[in-house]
C-alpha cells in the first residue's frame, strides 16, 4: 500500500533518498524482461488522410480517423475507428510523431495535441508531429461507450454508508451501471482495456509510416505508455511519463493508496485556508477548519444545498482541489460562504463548476470502468470491499467511500478479468518521468516504482508540488528538462522546486491562477 508524503519538513529529504534508492535499484530490476504475450505483427494499414480542422486557438490542427480491429487477434474481423488530431512538424528535419494521452482512462486526447504543440518551445514542437487521439470507445472514436445517463444525478445517497439502507442504495446504483454496460455493449466490452489500447497505438504507428514514435502520457496515460513500451520497446523513440501510476497496484491497491493521498491533500488545502483567516474567516487552526468542513458535510447530508449538493456532491466539488491547487481560492470562498455566512449559493455554483458531471462524461466514465474492471482482478466479495474501505476511511475519510463507489462496478463487472502485465523493461531507450511529491491522484511512490521497472529511466521530482500533471503547466524548471529530453533523448534524475501556492482571488474571477495549469487540468480531467 502506498502512503502519501504529507510532512513537508521531511519530503525533500525523502525525495532525495528515494531518488538515490531508485538509481541503485535500477540495476537490481535489470533482470530479463518478463515475457508478455507476443504482440501480433501489424500489417500496414492504408495511409492516413489528414484534413484541416483548425480552430482559432490551434490554427494548424488536422484531423483523421484510423480503422483498427476490434479484436487484434482477428485482424480481418470487425473494425472500429479511432479519431485523431495532428499538429504537423514545421522543421526541415522531423523526429517523427509525438503521441499524447491525457489519462483517464476515458480521457479524450484530441485537444491535447494542440495544447502540447503550443505549450512546447517552438523549436522543439517544430520537430514533431504532435498527435492526439481518442482511445477506443472514447469521444469521437467509434463505437462510443455510454452505459447510461443518470449515474451521477444529484442528489446521490451519501457515499459514507452509515446505515444499511444507504449502503444498499449505493450498491443498487453500481450494480445497475454494470448491468447496463453489459446490456448495451456486451459485444465490445471484452476488447476495452489497456493492452487493446496499446495495440491500437502500434497500429497507429504503422499507419503513420513511422519506424518509431515518441509518447507523452499523463496519469493513466503513463501506464498505457509503459504497456505499449513493454509490447514494442524497439518502436519507442522518446517516452515521457508525467504523474505516474504505480504499475504494482493496478487497480484496486492503487485506488486505496489514492484515498490516503487525497486525504493528505485535502488537509493541505485546509492548512492553506488557515493562513488566510482574514479572507475566509474560518479560523487559524487547520484542525478546527477540518471539523467545520465535516460539519458542513453532515448538514448537507440532511439538507442538500439548492437540491443539488448533498454529502456526496460536496466531495465531488472539493476533490478537484486535490488535483490542482489553483482551484483552492474558489473552493475556499464557497466553504466560507456556507459555513460562515449561511449562504449556499456559492457552494452550488462551485459544484456546478467543479463537481457536476456533464452528460458527455457518461462516455468517459463508461470507458473508465470498462478499462479498469477489465485490466486486472478486483475483489468479487463485497465483504472485502467493506472491510478495506472502513479501515482506510478511519485514516482517510475525505474520499475513501466516494472513490469506492466510483470503482465499485468492478465488483460486479461481467466477463473475464485479465492479469495486468509486468511492465519491467530493459530494452527501452531512456525514459523520463515527472512526479510531484504531494500528488494525490498518483502518489509519489508510484513514480519510484515505475522508475525501478524502466531500467535507465530518469525521474524529475517537483519538490513540494501537489498538482497532478506538472509538465507544460507553468514550472519552468520542469519544462526545460522536458524540452532537453525531447531534443536529445537523454536526462538525469533531478529535483525542481514547486510553483508558489495560490493566493486568495476575488470570487468573481473566471480563470484560476496559473492559466497554463488550469488549461492543462481542464484537458486532463479527473479520477486518474
Amino acid at each position: 500500500m502506498l502512503h502519501p508524503i504529507n510532512k513537508r519538513g521531511t519530503s525533500k529529504k525523502r525525495a532525495a533518498v528515494l531518488l538515490a534508492l531508485s538509481t541503485v535499484a535500477a540495476s537490481a530490476f535489470a533482470a530479463p524482461v518478463t515475457a508478455a504475450a507476443p504482440a501480433a505483427p501489424v500489417s500496414a494499414p492504408a495511409a492516413l488522410k489528414w484534413a484541416d480542422c483548425a480552430t482559432p486557438r490551434y490554427p494548424t490542427l488536422q484531423c483523421a480517423s484510423l480503422a483498427v480491429p476490434l479484436d487484434h487477434d482477428h485482424p480481418a474481423g470487425r473494425q472500429i475507428s479511432l479519431a485523431l488530431t495532428r499538429v504537423p512538424h514545421t522543421a526541415a528535419r522531423s523526429q517523427g510523431p509525438l503521441l499524447v494521452n491525457p489519462g483517464g482512462p476515458g480521457g479524450s486526447g484530441r485537444t491535447l495535441a494542440g495544447y502540447v504543440a503550443s505549450a512546447l518551445p517552438k523549436d522543439i514542437a517544430a520537430q514533431f508531429d504532435v498527435i492526439g487521439f481518442d482511445p477506443r470507445g472514447v469521444g469521437k472514436s467509434e463505437p462510443v461507450l455510454d452505459c447510461g445517463a443518470g449515474h451521477f444525478t444529484p442528489v446521490r445517497p451519501d457515499s459514507v454508508p452509515l446505515d444499511e439502507a444507504t449502503e444498499r442504495a449505493n450498491l443498487e446504483r453500481v450494480k445497475s451501471f454494470a448491468e447496463s454496460c453489459q446490456t448495451k455493449h456486451a459485444d465490445v466490452l471484452p476488447y476495452i482495456g489497456t493492452v487493446s489500447a496499446a495495440r491500437d497505438i502500434e497500429a497507429l504507428r504503422a499507419a503513420l509510416r513511422a519506424d518509431k514514435l515518441s509518447y507523452l502520457g499523463y496519469s493513466y496515460g503513463t501506464y498505457l505508455g509503459a504497456v505499449y513500451a513493454k509490447l514494442h520497446p524497439d518502436r519507442v523513440h522518446r517516452l515521457v511519463l508525467d504523474s505516474v501510476v504505480d504499475p504494482a497496484g493496478v487497480w484496486y491497491e492503487d485506488n486505496l493508496a489514492q484515498d490516503q493521498a487525497f486525504d493528505a491533500r485535502h488537509k493541505a488545502f485546509l492548512a492553506w485556508v488557515a493562513r488566510y483567516d482574514a479572507t475566509y474567516h474560518l479560523g487559524t487552526d487547520p484542525a478546527v477548519i477540518e471539523a467545520r468542513w465535516y460539519r458542513m458535510r453532515s448538514a448537507l447530508r440532511e439538507s442538500p444545498a439548492g437540491a443539488k449538493v448533498g454529502a456526496a456532491e460536496l466531495e465531488d466539488t472539493f476533490m478537484p482541489g486535490g488535483y490542482y491547487n489553483g482551484y483552492w481560492p474558489h473552493l475556499a470562498v464557497a466553504f466560507s460562504a456556507y459555513a460562515v455566512e449561511g449562504d449556499p449559493k456559492p457552494l452550488v455554483a462551485a459544484y456546478e463548476r467543479f463537481g457536476a458531471v456533464e452528460p458527455s462524461a457518461g462516455n468517459s466514465y463508461s470507458v473508465y470502468t470498462a478499462v479498469q474492471c477489465r485490466d486486472s482482478a478486483w475483489p468479487k466479495d463485497w465483504n472485502q470491499w467493506r472491510a478495506d474501505m472502513w479501515r482506510t476511511h478511519a485514516k482517510a475519510p475525505f474520499m475513501t467511500w466516494n472513490n469506492a463507489w466510483y470503482n465499485a462496478p468492478c465488483a460486479f463487472w461481467p466477463g473475464e478479468q485479465l492479469q495486468a502485465p509486468d511492465v519491467t523493461n530493459t530494452a527501452l531507450p531512456q525514459a523520463l518521468l515527472f512526479q510531484a511529491t504531494e500528488d494525490a491522484a498518483t502518489p509519489y511512490e508510484g513514480a519510484v516504482s515505475m522508475r525501478r521497472k524502466l531500467a535507465g529511466s530518469a525521474l524529475v521530482v517537483e519538490e513540494g508540488g501537489g498538482n497532478h500533471g506538472v509538465s507544460l503547466a507553468g514550472n519552468k524548471c520542469l519544462d526545460e528538462k522536458l524540452s532537453a529530453y525531447l531534443l536529445t533523448g537523454t536526462a538525469s534524475d533531478a529535483v525542481c522546486p514547486a510553483q508558489p501556492a495560490p493566493t486568495p482571488v476575488p470570487a468573481t474571477r473566471a480563470v484560476p491562477p496559473s492559466a497554463g495549469g488550469a488549461a492543462l487540468h481542464g484537458l486532463l480531467g479527473f479520477r486518474g
